[in-house]
């Protein structure tokens, strides 16, 4: 996504969070590119919430998803579980 490549994790963030506002519901993609971006910056914790919202949301994560909060979490050298 644009704002993982020019590490722009807070705007992705803010982004996700105005879609229902704009009755846009969040989907797979939407959330992926939001962890992802957060992950390069090591956002680490809120990777981490963003997955127990897709969670809450039931939207199933991929692969790529757990892979980018789990590189989230390396950066940052935490391992909250």
């Amino acid at each position: 996504s644009a704002c993982e490549r020019h590490a722009q994790w807070s705007w992705a963030v803010q982004l996700l969070a105005t879609m229902p506002g704009n009755h846009i519901t969040p989907d797979i993609i939407a959330y992926s590119a939001t962890v992802s971006a957060c992950a390069k910056a090591g956002q680490w914790l809120r990777a981490l919430s963003l997955l127990r919202v897709m969670d809450a949301a039931r939207i199933a994560a991929e692969a790529a998803t757990y892979s980018a909060a789990i590189s989230a979490c390396e950066k940052s050298a935490q391992w909250p579980w």
